[in-house]
């Protein structure tokens, strides 16, 4: 079986504030096989600064974070420590973070097509909404400053 796109996103909950409310969201996206979440972890950055982390599959089932093991479709162990290590550089202590690696499950029928089609993927480039916002905030700016200077 071809895998579609996989995608790595890191969240960080400063204060160590997760409380959950991302699971349904998720959820949706899972039942909806808009994505697949292939494997995750959720990382504990301490007062002092210490790193603990567990694999979803892993987290107790007393803890906050517990109900993220239920949308696991499958665990590929994708993510390596030094790979945790270089996502959380820089974070703040008292921070929790969720690495979620999923695949990108509504483009599967479209990589088939491409291929099918004799055509091949020359690039692939996400724009963080973010910047995206500020691009467009930006252009409407200098539309508003030529529509003044006419």
């Amino acid at each position: 079986m071809a895998s579609g796109p996989v995608e790595i996103l890191t969240v960080v909950f400063p204060g160590s504030n997760f409380s959950g409310l991302i699971v349904p969201e998720l959820q949706k996206l899972v039942e909806s096989e808009t994505i697949t979440i292939i494997d995750g972890l959720i990382v504990h950055i301490d007062e002092d600064g210490t790193e603990s982390f567990a694999e979803f599959d892993e987290i107790s089932a007393d803890s906050d974070e517990s109900t993220l093991s239920g949308l696991l479709e499958r665990v590929d162990g994708l993510i390596s420590d030094d790979d945790v290590h270089e996502l959380l550089t820089g974070l703040e202590p008292n921070t929790t973070a969720a690495v979620l690696v999923f695949e990108h499950t509504w483009a599967k029928g479209l990589r088939d097509a491409v291929v099918g089609s004799g055509g091949i993927l020359l690039d692939s480039t996400r724009v963080p909404g973010p910047v995206v916002d500020e691009v467009l905030s930006a252009l409407a700016e200098l539309e508003e400053l030529e529509v003044e200077g006419e």
